[in-house]
């Protein structure tokens, strides 16, 4: 049994004034969310784990830290599948407000958080919930800010248009970044651990304006509204879930999840794990290592939109493998770069290593979404992506630390993010993609 998709819309394409305005809402999202979410990696790297956690041992209060992290991204594939389902129902455009909404909320809370010596134990208690509740608000997000911009794309631009997005990523990376950078400046040591930390997170309030734009500027995609209008009453009535419908053929949603582990793990390893390891191995000034993560965003930006835009001419399949066979070679380069301490050499290690983290996404992200049908495919692409963030991705830093303290080689490292890749390969290999270069719709099969 199948869940075929229909042939898309025969309808005009949107037109291109609109079309700016989904990019710009789109791009502008997912900016103020990766903003909000990943401060949290760079505070866990500097400064959390002595707050909310601490301990006689510097290894367990970061290990504790990082765990913290990773609930983030436990709390994406439940992200995924809540509004995933009310995506396909309801529509892509309340779906991701209630979750641009949700991490508003989430963040500035943080940042109005008591720390372990005010409240004793609620304070990592209340933190970790918090955190899930950023992971809930991005596993929602990110695909409704994809298939915004992707659904309301022109014929055989599916791919660039899709990735564009994840300019997003690299808008909130770059922007929490040099909030860190500009507070740690102005501030003394005990200053920043006592409340400057604060400031990133309860600058979250700018989601606010973002999402009343999208409310009030926005209407909902065409592919969504105009998918299979002759069942539009009956889905709206029907208690059918598009979840369930996915998770009864989860071939699909498996291998888009071991498709995207080494992306993931390749991205987070070099914007948080580098971070940590620099910073507290090799003694590198924070500083020095924030400048390299803020940096190493402008190739992955690059790699992004140009291997999407090649993923349109000669197919996702093909950009994305290469990405993958890249991101497993250089882990074995990333590492010995680093411990050189040379800031032009750690630089170059993690600006090449995100090149490759933007073929994979930029192939990836429309490749995703691609391989499940208009009426699941929130849900699905969502799922999929998600459920690799926890193994993958949200994990990543945590391992890290966990294999350097047990081997005390960072070979070790490179040796997990190659293992990862040949993973990654395979599913490449099995997944349901539509005809290489085309914008044809895939089928979800048992």
């Amino acid at each position: 049994m199948s869940l075929q998709s229909s042939a898309p819309p025969t309808s005009a394409p949107t037109a291109a004034p609109r079309r700016g305005r989904v990019l710009f809402a789109a791009i502008a999202a997912q900016g103020v969310e990766y903003y909000d979410f990943l401060i949290y990696g760079t505070a866990a790297s500097l400064v959390l784990n002595g707050l909310f956690f601490p301990s006689g041992s510097s290894l367990a209060s970061t290990l504790a830290t990082f765990a913290t992290f990773a609930v983030g991204f436990a709390g994406r594939p439940i992200g995924a599948a809540i509004f995933g389902h009310f995506g396909d129902k309801f529509g892509r455009k309340p779906a991701l407000l209630a979750a641009m909404l949700l991490m508003a909320v989430s963040s500035t809370l943080i940042g109005l958080l008591p720390t372990y010596e005010t409240i004793g134990v609620a304070a990592p208690i209340l933190l970790v919930v918090l955190r899930m509740a950023q992971g809930i608000s991005v596993g929602g997000h990110f695909s409704g800010a994809t298939l915004l911009a992707l659904e309301s794309a022109p014929p055989k631009r599916r791919g660039l248009f899709g990735a564009l997005p994840q300019l997003g990523v690299v808008v909130g990376m770059v922007a929490g970044t040099l909030v860190y950078l500009l507070i740690s400046d102005v501030t003394t040591s005990d200053q920043f651990s006592a409340w400057g930390w604060r400031i990133p997170f309860l600058l979250s309030v700018v989601m606010f304006p973002v999402a009343y734009f999208v409310h009030r500027c926005l209407g909902d995609t065409p592919e969504f509204r105009e998918a299979t209008p002759q069942q539009s009453d009956q889905k709206r009535s029907a208690p059918r879930s598009s979840v369930l419908q996915v998770l009864r053929h989860p071939k699909q949603v498996l291998l888009v999840a071991f498709i995207f582990l080494p992306a993931g793990i390749s991205f987070y390893l070099i914007v948080t794990g580098l971070l940590q390891y620099a910073t507290v191995a090799l003694k590198v000034s924070h500083s020095s290592m924030l400048a390299v993560v803020m940096l190493s965003m402008i190739p992955f930006a690059l790699g992004n939109l140009g291997f999407a835009w090649l993923s349109d001419i000669v197919g996702r399949r093909k950009v994305y493998a290469a990405g993958a066979i890249f991101a497993g070679v250089w882990g074995f380069v990333l590492f010995p770069l680093v411990d050189t301490r040379s800031f032009a050499l750690t630089l170059l290690a993690a600006s090449v290593g995100q090149l490759g983290v933007g073929a994979m996404f930029g192939a990836g992200t429309p490749m995703f979404a691609e391989a499940f049908p208009p009426s699941v495919r929130y849900a699905g692409s969502g799922l999929g992506n998600q459920l690799a963030n926890i193994v993958g991705a949200g994990l990543a830093p945590f391992i890290m630390v966990a294999l350097l303290a047990a081997t005390h080689t960072t070979v070790s490292v490179s040796a997990y993010m190659a293992a990862t890749s040949v993973v990654s390969l395979i599913a490449v290999g099995l997944i349901r993609v539509p005809k290489e270069g085309s914008a044809e719709q895939s089928c979800v099969r048992a």
